[in-house]
Formats: C-alpha cells, structure tokens, sequence
C-alpha cells in the first residue's frame, strides 16, 4: 500500500492564493543576542537541512522587527527575552517533518499506516496534522511559510535562558495549541497556572504584534512577516517572500 502522503491530503490554507511579489531581500543569520534554543530540535531527529545550511537564518527585514520585539517585551517584562525555536526550514526539511509529525501521531493513537481497516482514523490523523503543518508543497505560488525566511517559531525565556512553560509544548497537535486556549479559564480562575499560561501566551503575541508579526491562528509560537499568512491576515494585496531554498540562492517570485 502507498503511504498517505501530507501533500496529497493536506488541505490549502486561506491564504494560499495570495500573490508573492519577492523583494529579493537576503536570508541572513539570527544574531546571538536573541537567544536560540539548542540543540535544535529537528536537526537531531536528523532533518535533511543538508551541509552548511544553518537554521536559524530569517530573511533580513524579519530578523530587524525580531530584534524590536525584543525591545518590547523587556519595555514591559526586563527580566524576560525572546527564545528561538525554529527560523527558517527548507522544503526538505519540512517534508520530514510533516510524516515525523503523523508518524507520532499514529503511535500516539496506537494505529497502524498500512492498516487498511484504520484508513478513517489515519485520515483524521492527517488531517489533525494538518492544521499545524503546511504541505511541503515545491509550488512556488504555496511555499510553506518557514521556507521563506518570514516565519519563526519562538517562546519566553527567563533572563538565563530557561524556556518558560506556556501551557503546552511546542508543536502539540491539538487544541492546546492555539494562542487563547486558556483565556476562559484564565478569567474564571486569576490565581490559576491557566491565568499564568494565558498571559505569557499574551505577552508573547503583544511584543511581536507591536513588532509588525502576524501570528498563525492555530499556533502560540508560530509568527511571521511578509509571507502568504501575514498578507492575509493584515489585508495587504501581496506577500513580499516567497520560497528561499538556500542562504544564497535567489528567492523565487510567485
């Protein structure tokens, strides 16, 4: 039986038919004075980021704005910084991921890929999946987001460098996930972890909205500016980076 692949059932985002105007801006290395954190994780799960391909790389324009929302998170919480997850992530890369991602799934729900009785459960899987992961697509009219250098994923970290808990882990497939999981019960219970989570969750989503990001409606980590997400979400007509394949090719224009 072939596998089910995330490129043939994953659904099109909303903002897929945006139109990419590349502006040809450089892919360039996060500095040191916002905090990474490492070892990174997909690289050692072995992800094919293949020699010198260094990810923790944004295109210039969104690594200038990281540096404000830093700014702006210790305007309001100086004992606190920004910490980076993930940056940029080639197709490749983003292609292991994804069948990573359902593979843990699928063992998390006990089931079995070539198990042909269990196809609706599998598909429920990628679907849940789905809702995190962007297609590997190789159309440069849907790059995922990450292989533009536009987006990041990131979280707080205390002045030390210690990531702070959110109320869930980083890439969670579920509803934890998303940005105002615990607003309701942050307002039922203010002395509650779920207020502590809420507000760190906000806090977060402040600093980088004041910065010019976009935050993906699923994810509390996830951010961008100038690719297919953040055009839809702020209501400009193009996005500005399209697919950067490596640090020095020249990004294509959709």
């Amino acid at each position: 039986m072939e596998m089910l692949s995330a490129r043939t059932f994953f659904r099109l985002r909303p903002w897929s038919d945006w139109p990419i105007r590349d502006c040809g801006e450089s892919l360039n290395q996060i500095p040191l004075s916002l905090p990474r954190l490492e070892p990174h994780p997909y690289a050692s799960l072995g992800a094919p980021y293949g020699v010198d391909a260094d990810p923790f790389r944004l295109r210039q324009g969104v690594i200038d704005r990281l540096l404000r929302a830093q700014d702006e998170l210790q305007q309001e919480h100086p004992e606190l910084c920004l910490a980076i997850f993930d940056a940029w992530r080639p197709i490749p890369v983003q292609a292991f991921m994804v069948e990573h991602a359902i593979a843990k799934e699928c063992r998390k729900r006990k089931l079995k890929r070539d198990d042909l009785s269990q196809a609706e459960e599998l598909q429920r899987v990628i679907d849940d999946v789905g809702r995190f992961w962007a297609p590997p697509s190789l159309d440069p009219c849907t790059p995922p987001p990450h292989s533009t250098g536009a987006a990041v994923d990131l979280t707080l970290a205390d002045c030390h460098g210690t990531a702070l808990n959110m109320g869930g882990e980083i890439d969670a497939i579920g509803n934890i996930s998303e940005p105002d999981h615990y607003r309701e019960a942050a307002l039922d219970q203010p002395q509650s972890e779920a207020y502590l989570w809420h507000h760190r969750r906000q806090s977060l989503a402040e600093a980088m909205g004041k910065a010019g990001f976009s935050q993906h409606p699923n994810e509390w980590w996830h951010f961008s500016y100038g690719d297919q997400l953040w055009a839809w979400r702020t209501g400009v007509a193009e996005a500005i980076y399209g697919a950067c394949p490596l640090p020095d090719s020249k990004p294509r224009t959709a």
